[in-house]
């Protein structure tokens, strides 16, 4: 059976991990525990603070792909059919943000103001209400929770139609997927700020939600276009997965590095007019020592040259440029994160050192031990989903 546009033939073989990748996920994991049992002795809060980056970090990769599954149903897109499965396979991550993000609800003494009892005197009105741990700590459980019933109704009826092969799993998907945007759309500003935000109880911004959506999603399309020209070449996979749907994904993540970059912008400038001692708060701890670097360093890497880099067409198409450009953009994803966290802690010069790399690589080594296993368990395109013709069809005519 050949695809009449790309002249490939259609070939699907069962996923082996490789060994290499299996020993480092089991490296980078004991690398994780060890970080985590040093620092809880020497430095508890560099640890919690370290924690809570790459906890959020890795956990907007795992939603990002519920956020690109659900939205794919709602529009009813069949591009997109051969290349959803690698999407579901980071959604398999979402048990471990569950049991991660309890386990980061112990650490809230370290991290947050709000949380120490010496300190919560100093919020008044509506933040003494919204950031009372017990009210932090349900919405936290909620959104983490509600995620994972989503998952296992979605990408569940996913698994599903590989083996039966109805047709009314794909239209049950799509009520089900409207439902997801919407919870997801409030919860995941609360995530956000309750995170994030709250780490500076005395600042706020209306629009810190999108600004973490917008970087959620930009970092979920590197690493989707990663993985995409990975098994575009590997044994796996032939004709399933082509140039057009890499070309796509580029485009996607092009739109999302402008799209961070507008919101970005429109913060820092409402606040920079408004000059507001409670909102500028927030920039003035980025704006000098090693802080102004690095918030120099977000505006060119991750918005200049992945956009400049991006914008012809050949670059998305081009296996080197595309993953180079997805490379920088996750780098910059921890960076901007870190950005979020540290200066609450730190107002000096940056720090970055053992607990950061150890920390990162355990949770790093958690996603691929669920990817890998879910890519081995499953097929790795959803070969009886009744839209995927026009996935194999797809052309990219711009």
């Amino acid at each position: 059976m050949a695809s009449s546009n790309h002249h490939v033939e259609l070939k699907l073989e069962k996923f082996e991990a490789p060994q290499g990748l299996k020993t480092a996920a089991y490296v980078c994991i004991v690398l994780g525990l060890i970080g985590m049992i040093m620092g809880f002795i020497n430095n508890p809060e560099r640890v919690w603070t370290s924690y809570l980056v790459s906890f959020f970090y890795f956990a907007c990769l795992a939603l990002g792909a519920m956020f690109f599954i659900a939205f794919n149903y709602v529009t009813n897109a069949g591009w997109s059919t051969s290349i959803r499965r690698i999407a579901e396979s980071f959604t398999s991550y979402l048990p471990v943000m569950l049991i991660s993000g309890i386990v980061l609800i112990l650490g809230f003494k370290h991290l947050y103001p709000w949380a120490d009892a010496e300190q919560i005197h100093r919020l008044t009105g509506g933040k003494l209400i919204y950031l009372s741990q017990g009210f932090v700590i349900a919405r936290i459980l909620i959104f983490c929770v509600g995620c994972l019933v989503f998952k296992n109704l979605i990408v569940g009826n996913s698994l599903k139609q590989d083996i039966t092969g109805d047709n009314k799993l794909t239209l049950q998907n799509l009520p089900r997927s409207v439902g997801f945007i919407a919870f997801f759309a409030i919860f995941f500003s609360m995530f956000s700020i309750d995170l994030l935000m709250s780490l500076l109880p005395s600042w706020y911004s209306t629009i810190y939600g999108i600004y973490m959506f917008s970087g959620m999603i930009q970092s979920f399309f590197a690493l989707m276009a990663i993985m995409i020209v990975w098994l575009r070449h590997s044994k796996w996979v032939s004709g399933y997965i082509t140039v057009e749907h890499q070309h796509d994904v580029g485009k996607f993540m092009k739109g999302f590095t402008v799209f961070w970059a507008y919101i970005a912008f429109s913060q820092f400038m409402l606040i920079w007019y408004a000059n507001i001692p409670e909102e500028t708060e927030f920039y003035l701890m980025r704006s000098h020592s090693g802080w102004l670097v690095i918030s120099f360093g977000l505006l060119i890497f991750r918005f200049i040259v992945p956009f400049l880099t991006l914008l012809p067409r050949d670059a998305k198409r081009n296996d080197s440029v595309l993953v180079s450009v997805s490379v920088l953009v996750l780098i910059m994803q921890y960076i901007d994160i870190y950005w979020q966290v540290y200066p609450n802690f730190n107002e000096g010069t940056p720090v970055f050192g053992f607990y950061e790399i150890s920390i990162f690589a355990g949770f790093a080594g958690l996603f691929l031990t669920m990817v890998l296993k879910f890519m081995t368990k499953n097929n790795l395109v959803a070969i009886k989903d009744p839209r995927l013709h026009e996935a194999i069809a797809h052309h990219v005519t711009y």
